[in-house]
């Protein structure tokens, strides 16, 4: 029985280490995309909450950057993909980047 026991430990432990790194990704400011399509972008593609959107974009307007979110690096570059194709469609500027976390 000692053994089952030490084997479920050995993958309990291998599962721990698969865990993927986290990316931050960041907004970054600019002086043509409104604050409006800015929480839109947080709601739709980052699924924030109205008011966590509208504090997200606040910090961005204000300090230059805001922080969207922590993610495994695929799904921060789908993101930061999705924002920008967003951007393109709509004529707005708005760019993203990913700094590990």
């Amino acid at each position: 029985m000692a053994q089952k026991t030490e084997t479920h430990s050995a993958t309990e432990a291998q599962r721990q280490t698969l865990t993927p790194p986290l990316f931050t990704v960041i907004m970054l400011n600019d002086d043509y995309t409104s604050m409006e399509f800015v929480i839109e972008t947080l709601e739709k593609i980052f699924r924030k909450p109205p008011p966590e959107a509208t504090r997200i974009m606040l910090n961005i307007h204000q300090q230059g950057e805001g922080v969207c979110g922590h993610y495994p690096f695929e799904i921060a570059e789908t993101k930061v993909a999705l924002v920008h194709e967003r951007a393109e469609v709509a004529g707005f500027p708005l760019r993203c980047r990913i700094d590990a976390a």
